[in-house]
């Protein structure tokens, strides 16, 4: 079976129909108005032409009463009685007894329609209506009436022309029909204007929404006096508005961190290549070089894996443990390649020879390498780092003998782009704390700072146990 005649088809439909929300609800409301209409003239006019039918069929039951007055059947033959009337109650009245014609209407045709009716009524003896065709398309009623006797029985046929009827039927059909197209104008243009100046505040808010994502505005639509279909619109934008301010958000932080995260190597890289371009240099050299390069290439991949890793997995399953990790290699690795001071002594101590810790290397080193850069950069002579088992996770504690944080700074310790002291003389962003804390809450742990810990800083990692 051939479908394409009929996909071509309702493609066109598709085409026809309107492309604004107001102008589909406004062909709702004129097809369901139209529907109604054409129901309620239907049966106005059914109606009316059943009322007029009945007002024919009264008047020639009333002529017929008049014209059997005019009948004798007392005797035992049917009279006809002469009337100063007679010629008026005479036009379009049979006259019959029993089944015999005594008189007929004068240009009345034997044979044709109405006479042939007549006969058939007169016949039945009985009250009864039949619509024939006379002149071509005019109709003609005829209704019986039976005028009974003590002898003698008689029947009395009249007859009217529908037509004057008919042409009343159809004016008013004509009527309603106009009745109807102005009404259904009406009712298009209104409901296009109601529904236009019902959707003006929809209008308003898809803009403000558009305006405001744009920016990240703070703003958000006041739901409390509007009705209750904007009001959930309005609460649907706003959380719309929330999330791609989330979005925005984490996409600066993401940028904010990558660049911080990768500053360290890429220090480590410029250094090398200055170090090694500043004079000849011997083979071992170079090659010690290109090492350190090749390491710190290897670092800024893995950071931007571990940082691009955990955006998707934060937005996909924000409490996913990605894996397990033995904690106390990590702690040594980072401790050797952590380039602290000479002054700066390390140790690491263990609770017990294997620590476990759920969540995968890389994003181990990314949650402790904040920590001991900070403690290596405002330690005066010692960095100790501790790591041991409590019940269902894995403590880690980075202790430094410096200045500790300032009480004023507290509060602002774990706030993005927050740092103690811009000016002293230290690169960073203020963002290495942020993301420590962050990734850790991203598995289920939680890094924090002990206040009452004198001399120095106390930082605190908590890990769920692998």
């Amino acid at each position: 079976m051939n479908r394409a005649p009929h996909r071509s088809a309702a493609r066109a439909l598709r085409r026809l129909a309107p492309r604004t929300l107001r102008g589909r609800l406004s062909l709702v409301a004129l097809s369901t108005a139209a529907l109604l209409m054409t129901v309620l003239t239907v049966l106005f006019n059914a109606v009316m032409d059943r009322h007029l039918q009945h007002q024919a069929d009264d008047e020639l039951r009333d002529r017929a009463a008049a014209v059997a007055t005019t009948v004798d059947t007392t005797g035992p033959r049917v009279r006809v009685l002469e009337t100063a009337n007679d010629r008026l109650l005479d036009a379009n009245v049979w006259i019959y007894a029993g089944t015999r014609l005594l008189e007929k209407p004068p240009s009345a045709v034997a044979g044709s329609p109405p006479a042939r009716a007549a006969d058939r009524l007169a016949a039945r003896r009985e009250p009864a209506c039949a619509t024939v065709r006379a002149h071509g398309p005019r109709p003609v009623r005829l209704c019986a009436e039976p005028v009974p006797g003590r002898r003698a029985t008689a029947t009395v046929v009249t007859a009217l022309d529908l037509t004057p009827y008919r042409s009343s039927a159809g004016t008013l059909l004509l009527g309603s029909l106009v009745l109807d197209a102005v009404m259904l104008g009406c009712t298009y243009g209104l409901t296009s204007l109601s529904v236009g100046r019902a959707l003006r505040p929809v209008r308003t808010m898809s803009d403000q929404a558009a305006q405001w994502s744009a920016v990240g505005s703070d703003e958000r639509f006041d739901t409390a006096d509007r009705p209750a279909e904007l009001a959930r619109l309005g609460a649907s934008l706003d959380a719309l508005l929330d999330r791609i301010r989330t979005v925005l958000r984490h996409e600066q932080q993401l940028t904010g961190e990558l660049s911080h995260e990768l500053r360290t190597p890429l220090t480590r890289i410029v250094m090398e290549l200055d170090w090694w371009r500043a004079r000849p240099r011997t083979d071992a050299e170079t090659g010690a070089a290109q090492e350190v390069i090749a390491e710190a290439a290897r670092a800024m991949r893995t950071i931007c894996d571990t940082l691009l890793r955990d955006a998707r997995e934060s937005a996909l399953r924000p409490a996913a443990v990605p894996g397990t990790t033995d904690v106390v290699p990590v702690l040594h690795r980072l401790l050797e390649h952590l380039g602290t001071p000479e002054r700066v002594r390390t140790a690491v101590e263990a609770g017990a020879p294997v620590l476990e810790a759920g969540v995968a290397p890389a994003l181990l080193e990314r949650i402790l390498s904040p920590l001991l850069i900070n403690a290596a950069r405002y330690a005066r002579s010692r960095v100790t780092v501790s790591a041991r088992g409590v019940p269902g996770a894995v403590r880690i504690d980075v202790v430094d003998d410096g200045p500790g944080v300032p009480g004023t700074f507290r509060d602002e310790l774990f706030r993005p782009g927050r740092r103690a002291d811009p000016g002293d003389g230290h690169d960073g962003a203020g963002l290495g704390l942020p993301l420590a804390r962050r990734l850790a809450r991203a598995v289920g742990g939680e890094v924090s700072h002990d206040p009452r810990h004198t001399p120095g800083a106390r930082f605190t990692v908590s890990l769920p146990a692998g």
